[in-house]
């Protein structure tokens, strides 16, 4: 099973998203087990105070190092657990680090908050660090449930048809190719010959064709780094 402990000051903000679709029904069958961390509950501060003024002056607050210095150690315990820090100076998630990290059996995410965190943190107690996008969010909380979301998907069983993971966007640095359903002719709209033809190796054809014209019309930047540029 693997496990996710996430550290945040608005524990309550991942009930929602955890407890619908894919996330619930990975917890049900015991794929996941995801402990959310309140991190005033490890603070030494009688008002349970997590963030100071930064030193040297300028806007905002800093996450002070206390709380989730001991917060990591305690939930780390003996146990071998990849630290990540969400925050804007993180590296860029993608399919292919998503699955670098899937290896991880235990993972903590430290949800960053503020103008960020005391940096001494980032230095001692996190593996690395993870941005979701070159945009600001008011704190790590969705870029936590995103990482949780893309993580979990791609352990074994979660998903209902395995192979449908080998065909998504960005596995092969392609975008997927167009869907369609039923009917086959929506108000004049005609769904692609190929797809009815029952012909496989046509389909597959027409569906790679598909990939890479897409991919070359929306996200070209892809096209740098797949093998497949025709």
């Amino acid at each position: 099973m693997k496990r996710f402990d996430v550290l945040t000051i608005f524990p309550d903000l991942f009930s929602p998203v955890l407890n619908e679709s894919i996330l619930k029904r990975a917890q049900e069958k015991k794929k996941v087990k995801i402990t959310i961390h309140d991190l005033r509950d490890y603070t030494q501060d009688k008002h349970r105070k997590v963030d100071d003024r930064p030193f040297g002056g300028g806007p905002g607050m800093v996450m002070t190092p206390q709380p989730i210095f001991d917060a990591v150690k305690k939930i780390k315990g003996r146990k071998k657990v990849h630290a990540i820090l969400t925050c804007p100076t993180g590296k860029p998630l993608t399919q292919s680090l998503a699955q670098q990290l899937s290896h991880h059996k235990h993972i903590l995410i430290v949800c960053g908050h503020y103008e960020g965190v005391d940096e001494r943190v980032r230095e001692n107690m996190i593996d690395e660090s993870i941005s979701i996008g070159d945009y600001v969010l008011t704190g790590g909380e969705l870029p936590a449930l995103v990482l949780i979301d893309c993580l979990t998907r791609l352990i074994p069983g979660v998903l209902g048809k395995e192979e449908s993971l080998d065909t998504e966007s960005f596995t092969h640095d392609l975008l997927e190719y167009p869907q369609y359903t039923r009917p086959a002719d929506f108000r004049g709209m005609k769904v692609p010959n190929v797809l009815l033809s029952g012909h496989h190796l046509s389909i597959e054809k027409w569906r790679q064709e598909q990939s890479v014209e897409k991919t070359k019309k929306y996200r070209p930047d892809l096209l740098n780094k797949s093998p497949q540029k025709s």
